[in-house]
């Protein structure tokens, strides 16, 4: 999707530099968990930031099992955003719920300029992907939620 005016966003121009990343040889994405990190990150070289949910989360004091609320993923998100110029990937979780929550999610994300996200497969309350103990969805309804995040989106990237 481009403007009105035939030309790209910035966002819209970091999520294809981000799919021409993967689609070529892959691309290496170092865990932000804030501004700063993301900085120094984009400092070092590298081409995109992974915002980490176990960090945002560790980072208000609290274990990466779900706590954080998409509002408060967002805000957190959209500081690291705004701090870089490189394409940021943020972790969804499990896209806060079901099908219809992962819907308002990627356009939320969308909004923010996040080029990418990635949703979990784990039943609620989820659990950190670091520890065992993990129960997954059924694949129909993950099928479900990947199919609804795919109508969702407004930019085709």
């Amino acid at each position: 999707m481009t403007s009105s005016r035939g030309y790209m966003t910035k966002f819209q121009e970091q999520r294809k530099q981000l799919r021409d990343l993967i689609i070529g040889q892959g691309v290496m994405l170092p865990g932000a968990f804030n501004a700063i990190t993301a900085k120094l990150a984009e400092r070092a070289g590298f081409k995109g930031i992974y915002i980490s949910g176990a960090g945002l989360a560790n980072g208000q004091g609290f274990p990466d099992i779900g706590l954080l609320c998409l509002s408060e993923v967002l805000t957190l998100s959209k500081y690291i955003v705004d701090a870089v110029s490189i394409p940021c990937i943020a972790d969804a979780d499990t896209g806060f719920g079901e099908a219809i929550n992962v819907s308002r999610a990627v356009k939320e994300f969308e909004a923010i300029g996040i080029a990418g996200i990635h949703i979990e497969d784990q039943i609620l309350p989820k659990r950190c992907g670091h520890l065992s103990g993990k129960e997954l969805i059924s694949t129909k309804a993950m099928c479900e939620k990947i199919k609804t995040a795919v109508l969702a989106r407004q930019d085709e990237r």
